[in-house]
């Protein structure tokens, strides 16, 4: 298992790296079922890259993306939490099947962490942590944001694939 992952910020990359990272998460494969639970990596990243409140990063490993994720300003209460300004929201976060169970969902929450508070740490910010939620039928995803350091804050039911699990860690 791979001790650590880089975070590639996307909206940093010049335009023929960003080709070769968008190349590579849109061969990024779900397991069956997952597309309830987090839809296409490629929608959600291009999704990312237009909006100014969003932060999209690849998840490498070994100078390959293996996943992604997005960290969002102002956008808390979409997980269940009780206000949009003291905490990033993580969405769109997969790793691609064939990479899932080495840990790496781990790895990168907790990097997704770290960078979460690099941003914070910019003019402005006011946020103490990141929320997530986590479809109640995805235990993998549970477990991997227990051990990444979240705490369960409580249910959750406004989720398009059911009920879901709010969780959050604070920097």
């Amino acid at each position: 298992m791979p001790e650590h992952v880089w975070l590639l910020p996307l909206k940093n990359l010049d335009e023929d790296a960003l080709a070769i990272k968008l190349g590579e998460i849109a061969l990024l494969e779900l397991g069956d079922g997952q597309r309830k639970f987090v839809g296409d990596p490629l929608r959600m990243t291009l999704m990312g890259l237009q909006e100014e409140s969003r932060y999209p990063f690849a998840v490498d490993v070994d100078g390959s993306a293996v996943g992604v994720l997005t960290l969002q300003r102002g956008a808390a209460t979409a997980a269940g939490w009780a206000d949009d300004d003291s905490a990033w929201l993580l969405r769109g976060f997969l790793i691609g099947h064939g990479q899932q169970g080495k840990g790496l969902g781990t790895l990168a929450a907790v990097a997704a962490v770290r960078e979460a508070a690099k941003l914070t740490a910019a003019p402005g910010g006011s946020q103490s942590g990141v929320v997530l939620s986590v479809n109640e039928q995805n235990p993998g995803g549970i477990t991997a944001y227990r051990n990444a350091g979240f705490v369960d804050r409580g249910r959750y039911d406004g989720g398009d694939a059911g009920p879901q699990r709010i969780m959050y860690r604070a920097f």
